[in-house]
This record gives structure tokens, sequence and C-alpha cells, in this order.
């Protein structure tokens, strides 16, 4: 198969390598795992047959990550909130409206995030050997046999991490694998991501926890997963399927995380019967993942005292406009104002809480202080306004907040990994109204300080060059030589 051009589209600066091949009634976007390349992916025959695979049936969208791949680099890695964004100019590039999202191993939460809070953008959700969140970040979620695996797993990524690029990644990755592949494997890794990228693309993972977003899914969802996959467990794909509604897992033989390398037709079977043969469940869109910001003016039935109404009434709407811009300027919207405070809604928590921030140095020019409250989960949509228990959640949670402080539910910490933002621990409590106990976090005024990340070119080998070079003009004859090699004779 000739691969199809590489083309570009630019988010906030930096480029986004994607591809276009097939022309099926339905769009998949595949959303990439650890790391990428799109020049080198089609000269392995076994990734090329499962890629044109897929583009027998659907229009496949694919892409290299910001720092992976063909991918510009980035000095720090994105939150989940900002991939999102990337799929969704990857998608406008492509002349996609609504596509199906197979997301693979950590690109399933970034799909799980978009499907919630973008439906109207995903048709339905494919995730393959992906995770809500892995079993050494949280060990109770999983059976209580997976965790005194915990430490040896940790030392087996340690140490693919300081062999980066000498093919040490394949015994978890793809332990099945031929020795070939495995040198491929190596120089793929070394020219999709640096050696500190992978490291902190890895230390990501760790961190992320999509758990309490699983409940808000609304588009139809299919898991698939390896059985002896030795890198995401089988357990991972069953917490998936049991979180979201309606959510089919199929299990599969084998022990390759990486797929491909093994009976790959088995699974591209399924998602073909998942995507013809299904027929697609359109909810309304009345309920959505939404991030809720409550704000509420410190003092204000002394401040109105103090003023007289009709000072206080000037005030009022002057603080309004600001909440107008400043929700309008970081990407939301003001549902309504409650009381001397405001109801703002936005697609994601990071978004959320930079408009938190932005808005308190706003009205101190006021001379007026606010308290905020910011979480993350499903809301009904009741013409313009807001309901649902994650408004009153987010309600409960401002009112936790000391004057200028920012408090957010641990759902919106989970949700804003990778980002710079630093939170202190409020402890759990109780929310009126509100079911369970809580954990509340503040959001601190200090950024922690990332490490500045490179692009793979810089630690790329010689050989490494020639062979992405070798990529892009002559893929069909490197594919030649790797079943040569694979076989020990010429393919018929």
């Amino acid at each position: 198969m000739q691969p199809p051009p590489t083309q570009y589209v630019k988010r906030d600066g930096i480029s986004i390598a994607y591809q276009v091949v097939g022309s099926g009634p339905v769009d998949l976007l595949i959303s990439p795992g650890f790391i990428s390349h799109l020049d080198l992916q089609w000269t392995d025959p076994n990734l090329t047959r499962w890629l044109a695979r897929l583009a027998s049936f659907a229009r496949l969208i694919l892409y290299d990550k910001p720092g992976t791949g063909l991918s510009d680099p980035i000095p720090q890695l994105p939150t989940l909130e900002e991939r999102c964004a990337d799929i969704e100019a990857v998608m406008d590039a492509a002349g996609s409206e609504r596509a199906v999202l197979l997301g693979i191993s950590e690109g399933g939460p970034t799909s799980l995030l978009l499907a919630a809070t973008r439906p109207h953008r995903v048709r339905s959700l494919v995730l393959y050997g992906t995770f809500a969140v892995m079993p050494v970040s949280a060990p109770e979620a999983y059976p209580p046999e997976l965790r005194p695996r915990a430490g040896a797993y940790m030392k087996r990524v340690e140490e693919m991490l300081e062999q980066w690029g000498g093919g040490a990644g394949m015994a978890m990755f793809a332990p099945s694998a031929p020795e070939r592949q495995r040198r491929f494997f190596a120089t793929y890794a070394r020219a999709g991501a640096s050696p500190a990228m992978a490291r902190a693309l890895i230390e990501t993972v760790m961190k992320i926890d999509v758990r309490d977003i699983l409940a808000s899914v609304p588009v139809p969802t299919l898991v698939l997963h390896v059985e002896g996959d030795r890198v995401v467990p089988v357990d991972a794909a069953r917490v998936l399927a049991a979180g979201i509604r309606g959510a089919r897992l199929v299990e599969f033989p084998g022990i390759d995380h990486a797929f491909w390398f093994g009976d790959w037709e088995m699974i591209a079977a399924e998602i073909e019967r998942f995507l013809t043969g299904s027929v697609h469940r359109h909810e309304e869109a009345n309920r959505v993942l939404t991030t809720v910001l409550f704000t509420d003016i410190v003092d204000s039935t002394r401040r109105a005292a103090e003023l007289g109404d009709g000072a206080w009434r000037e005030l009022l709407e002057r603080h309004d406009a600001a909440v107008q811009r400043v929700a309008s300027e970081g990407g939301g919207r003001v549902v309504k104002h409650v009381g001397d405070g405001a109801l703002a809604a936005f697609d994601g928590p990071a978004r959320a809480l930079r408009a938190a921030e932005e808005l308190r140095h706003a009205v101190a020019e006021l001379g007026i202080e606010l308290r905020a409250g910011v979480h993350t989960g499903e809301c009904e949509a009741i013409g313009e306004d807001l309901g649902g228990l994650a408004v009153h959640i987010g309600a409960r949670v401002a009112a936790l907040a000391a004057p200028g402080e920012i408090a957010v539910s641990s759902t919106v910490k989970e949700l804003v990994v990778g980002s710079s933002m630093r939170f202190a621990d409020r402890g759990e409590h109780e929310l009126k109204g509100v079911p369970e106990r809580w954990r509340i976090y503040v959001l601190g005024a200090e950024r922690a300080r990332l490490a500045k990340l490179d692009g793979p070119a810089a630690h790329m080998r010689r050989s490494d060059r020639l062979t992405v070079a070798l990529a892009r003009r002559a893929p069909r004859a490197m594919r030649f030589g790797a079943r040569f090699a694979t076989r020990g004779a010429a393919p018929t």
C-alpha cells in the first residue's frame, strides 16, 4: 500500500503531522499510544497491513502527538484537555465533523475525555489496550493479586527508559516479536521520541486517572484487550467496560501490547463489525461532561451596606461584565448570575482554573474579593441553564473556599495531570445533599517547575536518519526487506 502524504496543521504555534487514507463511509481517527512515527509505520509489514485493513472500511485519520514522531517538539507535556484540542484540530484539518475514535493505550484517556466533553464530535469509541487509571497508581481499583507485581513492573519500565532506543522496550510491548522486529522497534523508538520525552510520557501515564468521567461517556463504546498484556493488564479493560454504560468488552488471546506483531486480524474484524454492523446510538445531547466554575463575592452584604444601593448595583454590573469577558476569553460561557456570584461552564478544567485566576485578578481592581469552586461532572442542559448533581457539587466546593481561594474537587485535580498547577490538600468533606465524602484541594499560586523536553532528532543515530529518509522515499522496498528478513525468503 502506498503511504498517504503527510500534512500539517498548526495549533497554538505547534505543527501537528497527520495523514488521511481510505475512503470508507466512517471517519476513524487513531488516538496514538505511547509514541508513533507516521513515516516509519508504513515500513513495517505487519503495521502496514493493519492500517490498510482499517482503511478498507473507514476513512482513516492518523497523527503524531506533539512532541513525538513528525510533529513539532514541545517544551512541556500538554494536559489531557490540550490533547483533546489537538485531536479536534486534526479532525478540522482533515475535514471530519464527527469521527470514531480508536484510543490505543495512552490515547485512551484522551479519547474518553473528548467523547465525554464533546460528544457531537465523537460518533463512537474503540478502546484498545488502555485504562482509566494504571494499577500501580490506584491498586485499590484492581484485584489484590496484581499489587505484588507493581515493584517488578516499575523496575522493567525504568530499565526501558534507561536504555531508551536500545530495543529493551520490546520485552514489555511485544515479547513474542522476532529479533528483526525488535531492531525496527528500536529505530522507531529513537525516531518517535527523545529520552526525556519518553520518560515524561511514562511519568504522566502513571498519574492519569479518568475513572470519574467513565459514567459520562454517552457514545457507543467497544473495549478490546489482549488477555496476557504485560503493559496494561486486562483488568484495566474490565474496569473501563464496567464503568461505561453499555460498553462491550472483547478479550483476545495473546501477550503483546503492540498487537500488530501478533494476530491483529481478529482485532480488525471486531472493529469492522462494530463500525459497520451495529446501529449507532444517538442520544440527545442533553447530558454532557462539563466543568463548572462557581464564584461568589466575599462579604457582599457588608459591602452593599457600605456602598448603598446605587453604588452597589453599579459595582455588580462591572463585576458581571468582568465575569462575562473572562469566561468568554477563556473558552467558556456564563450560565447565570447567582446572587452575588456567577456560574460559568467550560469544556475542560484547566480552562476553568485559568479563568478563575484571571477573574480573581480582574475583580481585585474593583476592590472586591472572590471565592471560587471548580468541579467536573455530568450536567444536564436545561435550555441555556445547567442542572444535575455536578452543579450542586460545584456550588458546595465553592462554599468551602476561603476568601481569595479557588477550591477544586479531586476530579478536577486528576484531570489536569501534566499541567504545572499545584494544589494543597484540604482533606475530605461532607457536601450537603451530595452522597459520600469528597476530597477537596485548593489551587496554589506557585507553579511546578517542569523539566524541559526536546525532540528526537538530537538523539537519533546516523542509521536512524537514513532509515527515516528511506521510509519517506521507498517504504515498499523497506517492507519487502523486512518480510524477507523475517521469513528468510522473499515474499510471494
